[in-house]
Order: structure tokens, then sequence, then C-alpha cells
């Protein structure tokens, strides 16, 4: 009968092994365990930085916003310094108050073209006055001899006249140092507004440029962080996806492995029951053999037939015994179970290579998924630190472009405010001397909009040319008649308008 071979000592190496196997598997579940807990970090580190950003931008929309309020802030700041003027202009619109000032700026310089006009008038007959009093002084050097009576009447006649003249010259010639005084108050705003003109037309080239190129960089790095958060995900995603393949292998190979076992455990059982029967079977048979061989022939031949029937019970209870063991009912049958001993043992030692092999193919395949399971792991690492340093560049590189959108912002605040004025000294400086005429080659062209700064600066260089004029027509005038004139036709129209 062929020997048997037992598996216990294969059993050992398989176990450590396994036991190995198992002890890298919990290494890679705590990497696996500690990895995800990093990326969670990160990516809720993330959402914060968005979140955060989200609650910057909608505060910097707030604030611009409220830069560009309405014309009832505008109208406060204007009339800050004149309460009567801002009552006034309580709850009317931009447009209207505008209108309003007009009217007013427009019934200012009626009045000062009156004042000049009777200004003017009380020159000429104080140039007349004057006349008559040179005539009157020659025609007296010329008289002698003359009746005393006569010459007093005429002298106090001409002192009275004097007298008049001297108190109309005192007048005008206050007028005129208020005249100059205005002219030359006049003269610093066109000095002023000149400057706030070349200022502005200098930074006026450049601003637009800068203002481009800083949203079209925001817009470019908004892009780049929607890309980094976009390959985030798909590295997130990558990651569990490789995961669950792991965990599925894995899983599938334990039970496998287990099945295996199992298997092996039950032919190993099985191999041991009929090895042990037919052990005891042949021991059994050979003890009888050998009793036989060593009794007396006497005996032998004298309890023949009491032997065999112990030979006969005994192997009656043998097969008995086999065939409990093995479950058969015929002799044959034992015998040719006892001789495929033989062939399951065979099959067996084959089984046990088959699974060895199996085995070993397995291990191979379990270092193979584990080195690319490292190899992934430590890419989506790689992947995820350098996004991660990137993703804090561009945050800091937004940082710093919000700051500089801000300090350019508070600049364009500034200077919107201060072309603001500009404009509207400009347009009130234009409305006062609207009645001077120039040349009409001079006047803005008719395709300009009023709310351009082109037409502002058209309107100014009119304005100018106007002022440059007007200085011209007041030089060697007496302004103190003039301003006499003004005021002259300021009462009579006043007078007429009550009539």
């Amino acid at each position: 009968m062929p020997a048997t071979v037992s598996l216990d000592s294969v059993k050992p190496p398989i176990h450590e092994q396994i036991a190995e196997l198992q002890k890298k598997i919990q290494l890679l579940d705590g990497d696996q365990k500690a990895f995800q807990e990093q990326s969670g970090w990160t990516i809720q580190k993330n959402g914060e930085t968005i979140q955060w950003l989200r609650q910057e931008n909608k505060k910097l929309h707030r604030k611009l916003a409220d830069v560009l309020a309405g014309d009832e802030k505008v109208i406060k700041e204007a009339f800050q310094s004149r309460a009567v003027e801002k009552a006034a202009m309580r709850g009317k619109s931009g447009q209207a108050a505008i209108q309003v000032m007009d009217q007013k700026l427009c019934d200012k310089v009626k009045r000062l073209n009156a004042l000049h006009h009777q200004t003017e008038k009380r020159r000429k007959h104080l140039e007349e006055l004057q006349m008559l009093y040179k005539q009157n002084e020659l025609v007296e050097q010329g008289k002698t001899g003359k009746e005393e009576e006569a010459l007093e009447d005429e002298q106090n006649e001409a002192t009275e006249q004097e007298e008049i003249p001297h108190q109309s010259l005192r007048v005008l010639e206050n007028r005129l140092e208020k005249a100059q005084l205005k002219c030359q108050e006049s003269e610093h705003i066109h000095n002023v507004y000149q400057k706030l003109k070349d200022h502005l037309q200098e930074e006026s080239f450049t601003f637009q440029s800068q203002l481009d190129l800083l949203e079209a960089e925001i817009l470019k790095q908004r892009q780049e962080l929607k890309e980094l958060q976009a390959m985030n995900k798909g590295a997130v995603m990558a990651r569990d996806t490789a995961r669950s393949e792991l965990l599925r292998q894995e899983e599938e190979l334990h039970r496998e492995r287990r099945e295996r076992d199992r298997i092996l455990q039950e032919y190993k059982r099985q191999a041991e029951e009929r090895r042990m029967h037919a052990e005891r079977a042949e021991r059994r048979a050979q003890r009888v053999i050998l009793q036989g061989d060593d009794a007396p022939v006497e005996t032998q031949l004298a309890s023949n037939g009491q032997e065999e029937e112990k030979v006969i019970h005994t192997y009656q209870e043998a097969f008995q015994r086999i065939k409990d063991a093995t479950g058969v009912t015929d002799t044959q049958e034992v015998v040719s179970r006892f001789i495929a001993q033989g062939e399951t043992h065979r099959h067996l030692e084959q089984l046990k290579s088959e699974n060895e092999k199996t085995l070993v193919r397995l291990k191979d395949e379990k270092e193979r998924l584990q080195d690319a399971f490292q190899e992934l792991k430590y890419s989506g690492e790689a992947k995820l630190s350098s996004g991660q340093q990137v993703l804090d560049e561009l945050q800091m590189h937004l940082q710093m472009e919000e700051k500089k959108r801000d300090t350019s912002k508070e600049d364009l605040d500034r200077m919107s405010k201060i072309l603001s004025s500009a404009k509207a000294g400009v347009e009130h400086l234009a409305n006062k001397v609207q009645h001077i005429k120039v040349p009409r080659s001079h006047y803005p062209a008719p395709d300009l909009s009023p709310l351009s700064d082109e037409y502002v600066l058209d309107l100014l260089s009119i304005t100018e040319e106007k002022l440059q004029k007007l200085l011209e027509e007041l030089d060697g005038q007496d302004l103190g008649e003039v301003v006499k004139q003004m005021e002259e036709e300021e009462v009579s129209k006043s007078v007429s308008s009550q009539h």
C-alpha cells in the first residue's frame, strides 16, 4: 500500500506568509487612513479658503455699490458747507439740482452784466464831468476882472459839481477794487483747473490700461483656480476608485484563500480517516496471520474449527468496520477502495502542488497590486502637494492683486471726485462767461457727449479763451464804472420786474 505524506510540513510557511501579508495589509490600511485624513483636511482647508474668498468678494461688491451710490450722496457732498442750498436741493435728483443751479447761475450772470453796464454808463458820465471841469478851469483862467459876485457863484456851483464826481469816483474805485479781486480769484481758479486738467489728462492715458490688465490678471487667476480645483477633484476620485478596487481584490483574495483552505482541510481529513482505517485493518489481518503461524500444529489441528470461527469473526468485524468507514458492502469494492488510496494520494499531491502554484501566483499578483497602490498613492500625494502649493501661491498672488485693486479703486474714487469737482467747476465757470462770444470754430463738436471728458476739455479751452478775451476787453477800462453800470442795470431790471 503506498505510503501517505503528511501535509502538516507545508502548513507553517503558508501561515507565516499569510501573517506577513496581513501585517502588510494592515500597514497599507494605516497609510490609506492617514492619506485619507490628510486629503480630507486639505479639502476642508480649501473649502474654507473658497468660502472666505466668496465673503471677501461679497464685501467688495457691497463697497462698489456704496461707491456707486445715487445722486443724494453727491448732492450732500457738493453742498456740505452750504446748508441753505442743501436744504433747498433735498429730495431733488441730480439732473434737477443741476438745472436749478444753472438757472441761478444764469441769473447771477445777468446781474453781473447789468452791473457792468451801469458801471460803464457812470464811467462815461464821470469822464464828461471831468472834461467839463477842465473846460471850466480854462475859462476861469482866461477871464480876468469880471464881477466878483458872478465868479463866486460860478465857483460855488463848480465846487458843488466837483464834490459830486469825487464821491462817485470813490464809490467806483471801491467797486473797481472788488472787481479786480474777483478777477484775480477767477484767474486763480483758472490756474487750478488748468493744473487739474493736465494732471487728469496724464493719468487718463494709463489708468484704463492698468484697470484692464488687473481685470485680465484676476480672470486668469480665477480660471487657474478652477482648473486646480477640477484637478484636485479628479485626483480624489482616482484615489477613491483605486482604494475601492484594492479593497475588492483583497476581499476576493481572502475569500479564495479561505475556500482553498477549507477544501484542503476536507481532503486531509478524508485522507487521514481512510489511512487510519486501512492501517487498522492491515494490522488486524497481520496479527491474525502471525497468530496462526506461531500456534502449534497440534493445537491448530485440534482447534481448527474454533480458529476458523475466530478468524471469520475477526474478518467479519474488520469488514464491518471497513464497511462502516467506507460506506460499501462488497468486498471487491473494499479492495478497489484500498487500491484507489494510491491514486487519491497522488491526486492530493497534485492538488497540493497546484495550490502552492496558485498561492505563489496570488502572492505575485498581490505584490504587483501593492506596488501599483504605492505608486498611485505617492503620485496622488505628489499631485496633491504640488496642487496645494500652486493653490497657495495663487491665493497669495490673488491677495496681492486684490490689494492692488483696492488701492487702484481708492485712487479711482479720489480721481473721480476730483474730476467731478473739476467738471462742475468748469461748467460753472463756463456758464458765468457764456454771454461772451468767441469764433464759431471754437465751439465743441456736435458729436461730443456732454458727459464725456473730451467735451469738458473742449469746454475748458473755450472758457479759457473767453476769460482771455474778457481780460483783454477790461484792460484799460475803468472797472469801477463798469461795476456801477452793471448795478444800475440790475436795479432797473429788478424795478421793471416788480412792475
